[in-house]
């Protein structure tokens, strides 16, 4: 029996830090001037940097472009970027800083279920724009608010439809997860019981680690004694690494399953062997200079020209993120208020790109502009991917 009393402790802790950040006024926000300041909340040296850092480089060089480009509508993008470090108390200050002295429009992409969680309230209780944040849980745009919007499919839904399609084709009889004990693990494993409890099945055995932990020897070992056939990770790059090597190391072959979190080439860059076959589930395909279109490889030429690095799937996510708001801004046109941006917004649909992402709806009703995910398999070290979108 798992006790999640230091998870409610902390959730007391961030909504306190909350309330207190919230005595803001929320007057209605509007861009005077030459400049639209884009806000988001990163990390850029903690646990999940290797996905902060992309994320970052990739709006940055959309920015860029639309500033080259003559800004939108003559107004210059900038963009300010706080590095929480995957600290929600960190994350709280550094939103409140990014609303009452950088002024932010928008907040865009802010970085993990934690940091989302606590900031959130304080983002849309300023006024502001609270933009495609990289956590897919259901507050994210439920209940629905003027100024909350997601782009990213919910853990719950892709990941119920990703066990459920694998059960079935594979013929798993004893599912079992491996999550981050938080609000991030806890969206995921509601995702897994739905599956399973469709299928009439039940979890096995569930085991959590602590947010930044790398030795799960403990765990892994709990997963094997209860003879997992197939185990789900509800986690990031580097603990999908640690768990599958420790899983290697003791001569353990099961099959593993991870969230959109754990999809990076990172991941079998750092893994290497120990990482073929797992299965992961693809929001976007990864941008593989080889066998990739005309367009993506212009794109890839221009983001190592101004990274001297090799883009990842963050790097376009953050890309993606940028464009969808420079196009909406630009359609907004010269008088940008949050409400103008929103409702704009609201009309808008992005239809399938060069980078093979999926198309983004939104409309007054549904401020989730995708709800699926596909299938991907790590294969002869890079992703594959193996289905197309599941229901």
């Amino acid at each position: 029996m798992h006790s999640f009393r230091p998870l409610r402790l902390l959730r007391g802790l961030v909504a306190a830090l909350a309330l207190a950040a919230t005595a803001l006024p929320a007057a209605a926000v509007e861009v005077v001037g030459d400049e639209i300041v884009v806000g988001t909340v990163s990390d850029l040296s903690g646990p999940i940097a290797l996905l902060g850092v992309p994320v970052r480089d990739g709006m940055l060089m959309r920015f860029d472009e639309a500033n080259a480009a003559g800004g939108v509508h003559g107004r210059r993008i900038r963009l300010v970027v706080e590095d929480a470090g995957y600290d929600p108390k960190r994350a709280v200050l550094a939103a409140r800083k990014l609303v009452q002295r950088d002024k932010a429009f928008a907040f865009i992409a802010n970085m993990g279920t934690p940091v989302v969680m606590a900031t959130m309230p304080i983002v849309v209780d300023a006024g502001r724009l609270h933009l495609f944040p990289f956590s897919p849980h259901r507050a994210t745009y439920e209940p629905l608010h003027p100024h909350k919007f997601q782009n990213f499919a919910p853990y719950q839904d892709y990941m119920e439809a990703a066990t459920r399609h694998m059960v079935r084709e594979r013929g798993y009889e004893r599912t079992c997860l491996l999550y981050q004990d938080d609000d991030y693990g806890l969206e995921v494993m509601k995702g897994v019981e739905k599956a399973l409890a469709g299928l009439e099945r039940e979890l096995i055995e569930r085991t959590s680690y602590k947010r930044g932990a790398t030795d799960l020897s403990s765990q892994i070992a709990r997963l094997r004694a209860a003879r997992c056939d197939f185990v789900v990770l509800a986690t990031v790059v580097r603990e999908t690494v640690a768990a599958m090597a420790e899983a290697r190391k003791i001569g353990w072959e099961v099959d593993m399953l991870v969230t959109a979190s754990g999809y990076s080439a990172q991941t079998h860059e750092l893994g290497g062997a120990a990482v073929e076959g797992l299965y992961g589930v693809s929001v976007l395909p990864h941008p593989y200079a080889e066998g990739a279109n005309s367009q993506l490889a212009a794109w890839i030429e221009r983001y190592r020209a101004r990274f001297n690095a090799e883009p990842n799937v963050w790097s376009v996510m953050g890309y993606t993120l940028a464009d969808l708001f420079v196009r909406t801004a630009e359609l907004t046109g010269p008088t940008l208020t949050v409400e103008a941006f929103a409702r704009t917004l609201e009309r808008m649909e992005f239809t399938r790109d060069y980078f093979g992402s999926p198309t983004y709806r939104f409309t007054p009703d549904d401020h989730l502009g995708n709800r699926h995910g596909r299938l991907a398999q790590i294969r002869d070290g890079r992703w594959e991917l193996i289905t197309d979108y599941l229901e």
